[in-house]
């Protein structure tokens, strides 16, 4: 409403000012033209009579009064009458007198100078002919400084501005409270998504808050919010309640198929179809276990700051020790005093499901893990490794659930680890993608690289830093 109200003082204002400023100049156009026209019929008498004395005490009079050099000219420029030195003077300071002056001499009476603007110190010059037509005996002319007319205009701008103003003032002051009433749901409601974009599902708008308008869509809000906790909640409840109660079912059986073993003969088939069961109910259990463990870190979905430092100095002994049992090298190239938002369910746990992944499905010699820093963004950790790594048309899949590579089908795994893995960076405002790893020993292709980018956590002043500010 205020820039409207700008433009419409501004394009109402502008072109009154302007007419205001040329109807001073008018006034004072058709005052110097009265003067010198009568100034003009006088002296065309004086000179007929040649009784000019009378004339030359009116000119001086009015110089004297006005402070405007008037002076009657004859066609070849020269002053006759009037103050010469003032005239004289005055005319060297405005180059349009010669042009006035010879248009006057050949019976044209001069146009007025539009040169009004407060920032023009340009005089106005008037001439009136003596005499008409071919009978031109001289020109009256008047040069009259208008710096007084320009204060005048100014004077005038002044109160068109504040007239303009008074409004506008009124306007911003029951703007500003009525627009910061109106916005202040809107910001309340924008604050709520963007923290249920984080994961928050218990945020909700104030519909107590703002206009009818506002207060109605923010009920509405909450009460969606209401039914996708309520959906959500029962999702997470239904995985959890039945990963619980058929782990127990599910343990009975693999006792009960166990303890078929000594019943085994070994000449038949039996063993053969022994050792599927017990291998297709431990796959089984994995998978209720990994069902469990999603149910459980996707009800944490807040994110949290953490040094990175810390995490890997608790995994790093325990990573090195799983890849010299496995026969591989670990090498960690981290910088130090990296700080990060780490996800739901912690940053270590991500990370501990790479270098698993890296030991059990690459078939990798050297896996590598690395992470830098773009300040005041993100922070990236890869883990990357000289194995088989997968087609760049599988690294989509591979981060949805339940995928395996068919290369990895005889392989323990339930495939949700990457997509768990990636769900909770996203969570946190990061995101995990697959790339090309290490290349390979024998130049045959790259291997596998995981790279998670999570947003760098704001720092904290410390105690020492505030009192030393202080």
């Amino acid at each position: 409403m205020v820039p409207l109200a700008v433009l419409l003082v501004a394009a109402l204002g502008v072109p009154l000012s302007v007419t205001v400023a040329e109807r001073e100049m008018q006034e004072t156009y058709v005052n110097r033209l009265g003067d010198v026209g009568r100034f003009a019929s006088l002296a065309e008498t004086a000179l007929s009579t040649g009784r000019t004395e009378a004339l030359q005490q009116e000119l001086t009079r009015y110089h004297e009064l006005y402070a405007i050099p008037v002076a009657l000219i004859d066609t070849s420029g020269t002053v006759l009458l009037g103050p010469t030195d003032a005239y004289e003077q005055a005319a060297r300071a405005e180059p349009a007198l010669p042009r006035i002056v010879t248009a006057a001499l050949a019976g044209a009476r001069s146009e007025p100078s539009w040169e009004w603007a407060p920032w023009h110190d340009s005089a106005l010059v008037v001439a009136e002919p003596v005499g008409r037509d071919s009978e031109v005996v001289g020109a009256v002319v008047t040069i009259s400084d208008l710096s007084r007319t320009r204060e005048l205009i100014l004077v005038r701008w002044a109160r068109l501005a504040g007239l303009g103003l008074l409004p506008l003032l009124a306007l911003t002051a029951v703007a500003w409270p009525v627009s910061a009433w109106v916005l202040r749901p809107v910001r309340k409601l924008d604050a709520a998504t963007s923290r249920i974009s984080e994961g928050d599902l218990t945020i909700r708008a104030d519909a107590e808050a703002g206009p009818i308008e506002l207060r109605r869509l923010a009920r509405s809000f909450n009460t969606m919010m209401d039914a996708v906790e309520n959906a959500v909640q029962r999702q997470r409840a239904f995985v959890s309640d039945a990963s619980h109660q058929l782990r127990n079912p599910l343990t009975s059986l693999r006792l009960a198929v166990e303890s078929l073993a000594p019943h085994l003969r070994p000449e038949g088939d039996g063993q053969q179809m022994y050792d599927v069961a017990v291998d297709e109910l431990k796959a089984m259990q994995r998978m209720l276990n990994s069902l469990q463990a999603s149910a459980r870190m996707e009800s944490l979905r807040t994110a949290s700051p953490v040094d990175l430092d810390e995490v890997l100095a608790t995994r790093v002994d325990r990573w090195r020790a799983l890849t010299a049992t496995a026969g591989q090298t670990l090498a960690v190239d981290v910088p130090p005093g990296l700080r990060l938002l780490e996800p739901p369910g912690g940053l270590g746990s991500i990370l501990d499901e790479l270098i698993s992944n890296a030991l059990r499905l690459s078939d990798a010699r050297v896996v590598e893990v690395t992470a830098q820093a773009v300040p005041g963004a993100v922070v990236t950790i890869a883990v990357r490794d000289d194995g088989q790594g997968i087609d760049a048309s599988e690294r989509d899949q591979a981060l949805r659930r339940f995928w395996r590579s068919p290369r990895h089908q005889n392989v323990s795994g339930t495939g949700l680890g990457l997509a768990i893995c990636a769900d909770l960076v996203g969570a946190a405002g990061g995101e995990l993608r697959l790339e090309e790893g290490l290349r390979r020993p024998d130049g045959s292709g790259y291997g596998f690289a995981a790279v998670v980018a999570l947003p760098v956590a704001p720092q904290v002043a410390s105690p020492s830093d505030a009192s030393a500010s202080v």
